[in-house]
């Protein structure tokens, strides 16, 4: 529970993580003006040489050690765990730099550990909310137990109460934009799932299903075949029960035809009663699937009459995906064609038809 509170993924995506790149950046800029703001101060203000020496040495570290973060993989490591250990490194880092100048410029009378805030604004949208929580008591200790010590009069302990509320409210911040983005991811992937699935039978719809047609295509691995299944029949289902009717047969042919193919192939529907399927298939074995997927068909619809016309081709090297479904189209056509209820693979010259009274095992 702990981990799960204190670390989590910061990104999954390349536009999340550019995010966090920029993040740093601001990160080190801010670390950069502090720094010479305490190298301002320290010349500026009244004191003793070990004092000045001292505030100049840590402003130095800071100075040149903050563009190192640069020079991280960030975008890689805000993927894993080591996201959240960067930013928890770097604020206790910056806590011990400033704990130390204030020790050195007087104590709990110093301005410097003011600086801490600005660490902790810029945590708020960094670390999950109970990170903010950790790091804020972590730096409200520092200052009650290093800075103020036994020493602790009134106007300490304001500054505790004070950077204790302060890391509430950073705490709050970092509740909201973590839950914000949360909402957001989920409405893209639920539009994405939408964008991609058929409504009615729950596939894959015509959009989605080139799109992976194109991916495969442009891979260039043999193996592949597409198999476009055209319903016989189904109009008259309309006509006679109505498309409830019509709409419950879709849904167990969409069922049917992902029975046949393995998890990692595609059904899709391409609109009306068409059907596609991408299958990965061993040498010769494209007829045999096309050939199950219109026995499959015909099972489901044996009490209504609707039968399936199927088209198959393989999918070559070097192939756009309009191509591969065109071919499929051409030969579905002709199954169709030649009566239905039938397997029609695409060739050239001429055209091989696999009629319904056949048996094809794979």
């Amino acid at each position: 529970m702990l981990r799960a509170a204190l670390y989590r993924q910061l990104a999954a995506d390349d536009d999340r993580a550019a995010y966090w790149v920029r993040h740093v950046r601001l990160g080190v800029w801010l670390t950069e003006v502090s720094a010479l703001a305490v190298i301002g101060y320290a010349l500026l203000t009244p004191g003793t040489a070990t004092r000045t020496a001292v505030l100049l040495a840590l402003a130095g570290t800071a100075v040149l050690a903050a563009p190192l973060l640069l020079v991280l993989p960030v975008a890689a490591m805000v993927r894993d765990r080591r996201g959240s250990l960067l930013f928890y490194g770097w604020s206790l880092a910056v806590t011990g730099l400033v704990t130390a100048g204030t020790q050195v410029d007087g104590g709990a009378g110093s301005p410097l550990y003011a600086l801490l805030f600005i660490t902790l604004g810029f945590l708020a949208v960094a670390y999950p909310p109970w990170g903010v929580v950790a790091v804020g008591a972590v730096m409200t200790g520092a200052y009650l137990v290093c800075v103020a010590g036994g020493d602790l009069d009134s106007s300490g302990s304001f500054i505790a109460v004070v950077m204790a509320a302060y890391t509430v409210l950073c705490a709050m911040a970092s509740a909201n934009q973590w839950e914000s983005y949360e909402r957001q991811q989920l409405l893209l992937r639920t539009s994405a799932v939408l964008a991609a699935t058929d409504a009615l039978t729950g596939c894959l719809n015509r959009r989605a299903f080139l799109d992976r047609l194109d991916r495969v295509a442009a891979g260039a691995e043999e193996g592949w075949v597409v198999c476009l299944v055209d319903l016989d029949g189904f109009k008259g289902v309309n006509d006679r029960s109505g498309h409830a009717a019509g709409d419950a047969v879709l849904r167990a042919v969409t069922a049917a035809l992902s029975g046949v193919v393995r998890g990692s192939d595609t059904v899709a529907r391409l609109g009306g009663d068409e059907f596609a399927v991408l299958a990965e298939v061993d040498p010769g074995g494209s007829q045999a699937l096309a050939a199950r997927l219109r026995d499959a068909v015909a099972r489901i619809g044996a009490g209504t009459g609707v039968s399936a016309s199927v088209g198959v081709t393989d999918v070559r090297p070097g192939d756009e995906g309009h191509e591969v479904l065109g071919r499929a189209d051409q030969a579905m056509y002709r199954a169709k064609g030649a009566g239905g209820n039938r397997v029609t693979a695409f060739v050239s010259e001429p055209t091989q038809v696999l009629p319904a009274d056949r048996s094809y095992r794979a």
